[in-house]
């Protein structure tokens, strides 16, 4: 098959599409809020770096979702900041579990497997009451992929329109 034969992304890459998106959305809506809190120039400047950076980043990631199965052009819904909070939440939780599973793999030290076992395990379950949550509150439509795809856009574009 060639690159002009495929008009739809498979559906593992719609999937890696959407979890970039949704991180690097919620990463750059998190830089924005915080860069007045920067009184270092040097670090400011490096802020500053990143958001053009993750702005680059998703402008280039969102001309991809037309491509993408189940996919259906939306307005911009602005919803709440709760959505926001809940998403970066549930990201801190994915890197805690994806991090305590590698230093896993990573210790020797009997004792302190067990310490890292346990604590993923708690990982685990802060993960599921965090989606939960997110789900319940249509911040997470996880079984709808028309839905998904258009929260990514919509908080993408928040993203990109946030000033700072």
């Amino acid at each position: 098959m060639t690159q002009e034969e495929r008009k739809l992304l498979a559906w593992h890459e719609t999937l890696e599409l959407h979890e970039m998106v949704a991180f690097q959305s919620t990463g750059l809506m998190k830089l924005k809020m915080s860069i007045n809190k920067v009184t270092d120039h040097e670090l400011k400047e490096l802020y500053r770096k990143c958001i053009n950076d993750l702005e680059g980043n998703l402008k280039e990631l969102l001309k991809f979702y037309p491509q993408a199965p189940g996919y259906q052009a939306r307005e911009d819904d602005e919803r709440e900041d709760l959505g926001f909070f809940a998403a970066d939440l549930l990201a801190l939780s994915k890197t805690l579990v994806r991090n305590l599973a590698g230093a896993i793999t990573e210790t020797a030290t009997p004792t302190l497997r067990h310490v890292f076992t346990r604590q993923l395990q708690g990982a685990i379950h802060g993960h599921e009451r965090i989606f939960t949550y997110m789900h319940k509150h249509g911040y997470y439509p996880a079984y709808d992929l028309g839905k998904l795809l258009g929260h990514d856009i919509e908080n993408a574009n928040k993203a990109l329109r946030m000033k700072y």
